[in-house]
Order: C-alpha cells, then structure tokens, then sequence
C-alpha cells in the first residue's frame, strides 16, 4: 500500500469552490507524486459527486473520501448517508471515529464499529480516527485511550483494508503538536496493538494528523512510523497542501 495524504474540507466550501480547489491542489502536484503516495480529499457529502465528476472527466490520480456515514445500511435514518449509497458514488474512502463526531455528536465505540462494518461490507478504505484528550493525556492515559479505541472496533477481526489516523484531540486545530519523536512512538503502539488485537495479525498504516503544515511536515514525515497524514485547515490552501504532499513525496 502507499504512502496516504487524507484532506479534510470538514464544513467547507461549495461544489464549485471544491473543484477549483481540486484543480488548484492537482496543478501543484509534483509529476511523480502517483507512485508513491495516494492523495485523497474529503469534501463535504453535497460535493462527493462533482468532485468524482471531475476527478473521472480529467483522469486525476487523486480520490475521494466522505467525512462520515452512516452506521445503518438502509430504512428510516433521516438526513444520514450509507456506505451503499457512496460505494455507488465509488467512493474509495470514509473517515470515521473523528474527535468532532465522538464530541460533538456523542459518538461512541459501538457506533464507531458498526460504521466501520459497514464500510467492510461495501469494500470503502475505513479511515478510523482516534486520539485522546487533553486531561487523557496529561494524566499518562493516552496509551491506555488508544487501546480501547482500537479494540472495540477491531477485536477478532479479519481485515483486508483499513487505516488509523492517530489524531490526539488537543493538536487537532489548535497549532500545539506532540513531537515527531512522541507520534513515531505512538503510532509503533497503534501498529502493535492493531495486530495483537485483529484475528489475521494485521498491519495497518497510521497517519498522525493534529496541526500538521508545510512547516512541521519534513519533521513528521521523517519518522519510520508516520505513514501519511490527514490535514484539517491546511488541506483548504491549494498551494499549502499541494507542499504538504509534495515534501511527505522528496522524503519517503
């Protein structure tokens, strides 16, 4: 599997803003990114389509995430999207388990595993997220968090595809960053404990997301244990994405 860069629009931009912001990020590209690192963007659900449109029409390498689905397949689940109804769309990726859907929206483990096989079912990349807070962290729970958050989701599993996205909720947007040293660490354990706890023994790439930038992303995407990334705010700058990309490129 390559090397990952996951762009999360989270609730931004229009679908016309969306492709032009496609083209802009596609146009910055190094020529030889394709072979090394798959780039996949994550708009808003209005924009899915125009995007794969686009994407189809022009023949770039880059692919489409949703932000979310739903964790029914189907019935009376208002204002929800299923992974069926993506897998039409062929959408090749989903992020779930995110900080915001865990806070925000009292998403819990359960939920966050019954999405995930939902996506298993309909053969979508899971982009599963977790991380630990603040006062987690301060009180030398992290290791502890992450964990539980991978076995409720993953335990006995057998799996075929999927990523972790390790995103320490206290990094996310706020411009602090746990060292590259601290995340290469981490993202060993995430590696250890997916396979001990998934029945085929498996090994997952992680990304580390949490403020990352072009100006912190050489020191990230150094480290032996930092498979990609998944950028919030940076990924809304065409040009700032497109270096994120492009340096996480000149390094692997």
């Amino acid at each position: 599997m390559k090397k990952i860069i996951v762009g999360n629009w989270k609730l931004n931009l229009d679908h016309l803003q969306g492709i032009q912001l496609l083209q802009k990020i596609n146009y910055s590209l190094d020529k030889d990114i394709e072979e090394k690192i798959d780039i996949v963007l994550a708009p808003s659900h209005t924009s899915l389509r125009s995007l794969q449109t686009v994407i189809s029409t022009d023949n770039l390498k880059i692919k489409i995430s949703s932000q979310d689905v739903s964790s029914q397949n189907d019935g009376a689940f208002t204002g929800e999207v299923s992974a069926f109804q993506l897998k039409k769309l062929n959408i090749d990726y989903s992020i779930i388990g995110h900080s915001e859907r865990r806070s925000l929206f009292n998403e819990n483990n359960k939920i966050v595993e019954e999405k995930f096989r939902c996506l298993e079912s309909n053969n979508i990349m899971q982009v599963l997220c977790i991380g630990e807070s603040l006062e987690e962290m301060e009180s030398g729970k992290t290791l502890d968090v992450l964990n539980e958050q991978i076995a409720s989701v993953l335990k006995n599993k057998t799996l075929k595809k999927a990523l972790i996205a390790y995103e320490p909720i206290w990094a996310i947007g706020t411009g602090k960053t746990p060292t590259p040293i601290q995340v290469n660490q981490i993202n060993q354990y995430i590696k250890d404990v997916v396979q001990s706890t998934t029945a085929n023994n498996y090994l997952p790439k992680v990304l580390y997301g949490g403020s990352v930038n072009s100006e912190n992303a050489a020191a990230f995407f150094s480290c032996e244990n930092i498979d990609g990334a998944l950028v919030g705010g940076a990924s809304l700058d065409g040009k700032h994405f497109a270096e994120i990309v492009n340096e996480f490129n000149r390094i692997k």
